[in-house]
């Protein structure tokens, strides 16, 4: 049985752990809002560019001849690129994606029989697939806190050299889409070729922009869409938005995963912290009672040494 000093220290223990998470929570709160910040100030630039790009592709009467456009007819090998943190301490945030990728590859291996090119960004990406005996073509750390576009587009430039130079045929991205700082979604999006990629196809932002008007038949549609003039053509447009659109994504996926992880601790150390609150409370509770047991044994004796004087 513990007695009433090894409760107090315990105790001492739990308040300073109590400390060091609250402390934890606030950092990550504060670094929350600001990565908020950078998302809404990111994406209408994504979107407009995903935008242009899409329509771009559609105006253009066929892709220009560049190695980062052509779509390969057998997929021997595909690049998965794991977007995780470089610190621990935030809940699912990491686990889940390394799950994700694991899954993805047994599809990819199951059903079409390729090989999987591991791409990670994070230290826990990188630590975890070489723990499993992964080869990691590409890791980038250091900058999961706060990334920047730079960071992106070394990534980027990592994985379209390997597409040109076809090492791989296709390439995956799997990271925490932000939600809200108790929600975030796993996400798999193709980066290229870009024939597969979710950037072309996307209706919802068309219905958008007219005003989800839906009763406007295909030819109002098609004439809204003669209304663009591109100069020069939309094959060089396309040639030169390509590469953009690569760098812009993984910077999107960059900054969704960094507000995840900050959303993902904060959870994590807030439940941490109303957990040692909880056994404060249930130590400090069993140290009253182990006091007082003491207290009535220490009278115990004083009557029984009365008691015997008589």
């Amino acid at each position: 049985m513990a007695t009433l000093q090894d409760i107090r220290d315990r105790i001492s223990s739990v308040k300073n752990i109590h400390k060091i998470t609250r402390a934890m929570e606030m950092v990550a709160a504060a670094r929350l809002r600001r990565a908020e910040e950078r998302i809404e100030e990111l994406r209408p630039y994504a979107d407009a560019l995903r935008k242009m790009t899409r329509r771009a592709s559609e105006a253009a009467e066929s892709l220009p001849d560049l190695p980062i456009l052509k779509e390969r007819e057998n997929v021997s090998s595909v690049g998965i690129l794991l977007v995780t943190g470089d610190r621990g301490l935030a809940g699912p945030f990491n686990s889940q994606i390394m799950r994700a990728g694991n899954q993805r590859k047994s599809e990819v291996e199951r059903e079409e029989s390729a090989n999987v090119l591991w791409y990670a960004s994070g230290r826990r990406g990188v630590s975890s697939l070489e723990f499993r005996g992964e080869e990691v073509a590409g890791g980038f750390t250091g900058f999961t806190d706060r990334p920047q576009f730079a960071d992106a587009r070394r990534i980027a430039d990592a994985i379209t050299a390997a597409y040109i130079d076809e090492k791989v045929d296709r390439v995956e991205v799997i990271y925490n889409g932000y939600i809200s700082a108790v929600n975030q979604e796993v996400r798999r999006e193709t980066l290229l070729p870009l024939q597969q990629a979710d950037v072309l196809g996307d209706e919802e932002e068309d219905e958008e922009e007219n005003g989800g008007d839906s009763g406007s038949s295909e030819s109002e549609d098609d004439h809204s869409r003669s209304l663009w003039i591109y100069e020069p053509g939309p094959e060089e447009i396309l040639e030169r938005l390509v590469p953009d659109y690569v760098e812009i994504s993984i910077y999107r996926a960059l900054l969704e995963s960094t507000a995840s992880e900050h959303g993902a601790r904060m959870t994590a150390m807030r439940s941490a912290s109303d957990n040692a609150s909880e056994l404060i409370d249930d130590l400090t509770l069993e140290a009253n009672r182990q006091r007082q047991a003491e207290i009535t044994q220490e009278i115990m004796e004083v009557v029984s040494g009365a008691e015997a004087l008589q």
